[in-house]
């Protein structure tokens, strides 16, 4: 039994000795290049903007009240309809005023008589003492008369006038043009004289927008402005935009209409006004929005796809590629995103190639990787497809 056992285990112990497949030493156990995507360092010139928080609110807005008291007896408008200055709005009961304005018209109709026979009395009154008929008392006496009636009348004339623009003031006008709001005070109720509100109106075109700038960005401003680098339009003013909390981009183009005059010591910020046009009616007085305002001068800025950027600890940096088709480390100072873009202060340069996608497969920088650049046709997608099929068929040992 022990001759037929022993030739068996020689047989097995040489069968394991000598695996199939290729030795440690003859590198087939490397890891194959990372497939990556590869982009350049773009220069682009371009302003950096800075965004601040805003109120949109009307250039004009009147708090509609009465000048006269009575009750109201007619409403003209619709709510929230576009109303033209000089528009009638409300209307007063007349009849007491048109009362008031006869009683005064017919007072003018009386002193004017008076004052015309005091005037013919004293035009006769040089002929009269030529011809010694009448004393020089009675002469005076005239006179007086005469200077007595023309102040009457004008006296008369200008209760008449107070009464027409009494009158005149039970037609509720628009002060200006703009979109009105609804009728607080309805037909049948009575108003008091410049205390009841009636509604409000406000201009829609254009419209302000108010917002609080901080110290830091109000010295760089000025700065800007003393250096003569400040970002203009063609008609010199400084452009501002605008996005509302339901768009998502800034498409609302105005201007500084101007600046407060101090700073506030309690929150250490100056409220800022800008003027927008709103032919369309779209910035609605009272609506939030979102200001951006220009905060530099206009440079070539270097800039970066926002996919390239990675965290290490507290220190941002990328990932680029050398001659030799090695990942390299390399820190980074950034700003402002722009349109998906990031912008460079420092660590790279223009022309570099960094990798976009496919860092996840590279577990340090030195590892060998497979570029692909981003304008080749091969979508970040697709390398990561290939990428993850190769890992897959990899572990698998094909």
């Amino acid at each position: 039994m022990k001759r037929f056992l022993f030739p068996a285990f020689i047989f097995f112990f040489a069968a394991c000795g000598n695996p199939e497949g290729p030795s440690p030493g003859s590198g087939g156990g490397q890891m194959p290049p990372a497939l990556v995507t590869l982009a350049t360092v773009e220069t682009r010139e371009l302003v950096e903007w800075e965004e601040f928080t805003g109120r949109v609110e009307p250039t004009e807005m009147v708090e509609l009240k009465p000048r006269v008291s009575g009750y109201i007896t007619a409403v003209r408008f619709e709510a929230g309809e576009f109303v033209e200055e000089g528009e009638i709005l409300f209307t007063i009961d007349q009849r007491a005023f048109e009362t008031r304005l006869r009683a005064a018209t017919a007072e003018v109709a009386r002193a004017r008589a008076i004052a015309t026979a005091a005037k013919s009395e004293f035009a006769r009154v040089q002929e009269l003492l030529s011809a010694r008929a009448l004393a020089p008392e009675q002469a005076e006496m005239r006179e007086s008369i005469h200077l007595q009636a023309e102040a009457a009348l004008e006296a008369a004339l200008a209760a008449e006038h107070s009464a027409a623009i009494e009158m005149e003031h039970t037609e509720v006008r628009a002060p200006i043009s703009g979109r009105i709001s609804r009728a607080i005070t309805t037909p049948g109720n009575f108003v008091s004289a410049g205390m009841t509100l009636l509604t409000t109106i406000v201009t829609t075109d254009p419209v302000y927008v108010y917002t609080d700038i901080d110290e830091n960005s109000l010295l760089r401003l000025q700065a800007l402005q003393r250096d003569g680098g400040l970002y203009v339009d063609e008609q010199g003013r400084v452009p501002v935009e605008v996005q509302l909390s339901n768009e998502s981009r800034f498409d609302h183009r105005g201007f500084i209409e101007s600046f407060d005059n101090r700073l506030d010591a309690g929150t250490g910020s100056m409220v800022l006004r800008c003027e927008f046009p709103n032919r369309d009616g779209r910035l609605m007085p009272g609506l939030f929005a979102r200001v951006r305002l220009p905060m530099t001068t206009r440079y070539p800025a270097l800039l970066i796809d926002e996919r390239s950027v990675l965290t290490d600890q507290a220190n941002k940096f990328v990932l680029g590629v050398d001659e030799q088709n090695l990942s390299v480390y390399k820190p980074v100072v950034l700003g402002p995103s722009i349109e998906g873009k990031r912008i460079v202060r420092k660590g790279l340069s223009a022309g570099e190639r960094i990798i976009i996608n496919g860092m996840a497969r590279l577990p340090q920088p030195g590892m060998p990787v497979e570029p692909v650049e981003a304008d080749s046709g091969d979508s970040p997608e697709k390398v990561a497809n290939a990428a993850a099929s190769g890992t897959e068929k990899e572990a698998a040992g094909l």
